[in-house]
């Protein structure tokens, strides 16, 4: 499965100054596989060092000298290591969180060798830790289920991903392409981008054993869960893990998962979540301006999970819901449509950006507002609704727009695109512009492309 992401590898082995790379994200998201296929296909020698399956292996990197630890490493393995022909990997390195001092050795001593490491809840450890990090001697990315283009690749639909690469907003999407596209997006919202789910769906064309995948993966962060929770009773945790699908869409309410379980350990059980990257939260925003994270409202909170295919798999949702569906905002109250929407603007940033996501909520007596997303562009606040049916229903965008004066809104929904000059006035009779690009959902990881096309064409 090719990721995006592979391009911002290879031009990392290639920079002059490269540092110690970390990738983070969640389990079985792709971290090894990504490593193990730069290396296979640059003909790398792999040196992979894995200290979950051998945690012994952390005895070779007790010396500070880099070359020391490479002649170990050639004892044990029976080779010479050559930094221009190998690249060394220290795979599940949050299990020796120690480990992540000696990449500033390699940064400073030996910077001609590719030092990759990776770990699927280092976030535990980094909360956490009491050993020096190599500040500015390492580099991140970060990685996320696939991408609804990565998913076309994947299923050898190479020809609607490079239409969608090539589209133009003035662009008429014949009919045609478009419902192969919104097919495809609806398989994509049962199956998900967890590459295990993909796989399978892809080998066997089989939604059962991809809901076994998906059951299975489930259990899986169960159980690493489990290994960090402390005090916390696993029941606390699933109770919330469960939760969080029902609760797509809507303010996050500690007292709906459980009325009579005390809300501090409902708040822990979510860290840990978001800690082991099983969910992620949409935080409030005042998006007067850049960056959004600076007018944090803390008690406005949002919930995603992981990845769609996980939500759906947890609701029951059937791919024959899906079909019969007009529109996918109407699928669970809109939360599935909301969920998808978050986990694509998430892939959508820079590799080495921790991604963040942010929403609008004004909470005023007969006239609460509130839009799904905000989003930076370039230096504009750029808001995000997630709706079907006309201009005339996006009453909180319009209540947005007023507010803040902004030019430029997003709508998505499972229409073809269109650009459409909004001239509405308020209910004081103030007038509102503005310019509104609805997307359908499967032109989203263009959206970047498209808002800075469109904003090219109102200027003409």
């Amino acid at each position: 499965m090719k990721r995006t992401l592979f391009t911002f590898l290879e031009e990392w082995l290639d920079s002059g100054d490269r540092k110690p790379l970390v990738i983070r994200g969640a389990r079985q998201v792709g971290k090894t596989w990504i490593v193990r296929h730069l290396a296979e296909s640059r003909k790398k020698k792999l040196i992979e060092l894995n200290f979950e399956k051998k945690p012994q292996l952390a005895g070779l990197l007790s010396s500070n000298d880099p070359n020391q630890i490479l002649l170990r490493i050639g004892a044990l393995f029976e080779l010479t290591p050559d930094p221009k022909n190998c690249i060394l990997f220290f795979d599940e390195i949050q299990v020796v969180p120690e480990l992540f001092a000696k990449l500033r050795w390699f940064a400073e001593e030996m910077p001609e060798m590719p030092v990759i490491a990776a770990g699927s809840l280092l976030d535990f450890v980094l909360a956490d830790h009491t050993f020096s990090m190599p500040v500015g001697r390492i580099s991140y990315m970060h990685l996320e289920p696939l991408s609804f283009e990565e998913f076309l690749q994947a299923s050898s639909k190479g020809g609607l991903l490079n239409y969608l690469g090539n589209y133009q907003i003035q662009d008429e999407i014949p009919y045609v392409v478009h419902e192969e596209l919104i097919t495809s997006f609806k398989k994509y919202l049962i199956i998900g981008g967890m590459p295990a789910a993909v796989s399978s769906w892809i080998n066997q064309r089989s939604l059962q054993k991809v809901s076994q995948v998906h059951h299975d993966l489930l259990s899986t962060y169960r159980d690493d869960i489990s290994k960090y929770r402390g005090r916390l009773g696993v029941e606390r945790i699933e109770e919330v893990m469960a939760a969080i699908p029902k609760c797509l869409g809507e303010k996050f309410v500690y007292t709906k998962v459980n009325p009579s379980a005390q809300i501090p350990s409902i708040k822990q059980s979510l860290e840990l979540l978001c800690k082991a990257r099983i969910c992620h939260k949409v935080v409030g925003s005042a998006a007067n301006g850049i960056p959004l994270s600076a007018e944090i409202q803390e008690k406005f909170l949002k919930m995603i999970y992981l990845d769609v295919g996980l939500c759906s798999a947890t609701l029951g949702i059937s791919l024959e819901q899906f079909q019969s569906a007009n529109s996918i905002n109407l699928i669970n109250k809109g939360g599935i449509a909301e969920q998808v929407v978050g986990q694509i603007l998430r892939t959508i940033f820079p590799p080495y950006v921790e991604p963040g996501l942010y929403y609008w909520h004004r909470e005023e007596k007969g006239s609460s507002a509130e839009v799904d997303y905000v989003i930076q562009h370039e230096n504009n606040v750029i808001p995000v609704e997630v709706k079907a049916g006309s201009t005339g229903s996006l009453k909180s965008l319009h209540v947005f727009m007023g507010a803040k004066g902004l030019p430029f809104a997003v709508r998505v929904n499972s229409d073809t695109p269109s650009l459409t000059a909004i001239n509405i006035k308020d209910h004081q009779g103030h007038l509102i512009s503005y310019t509104l690009l609805s997307v359908p959902f499967y032109l989203l990881g263009q959206l970047h492309r498209l808002i800075k096309d469109s904003a090219t064409q109102k200027k003409e």
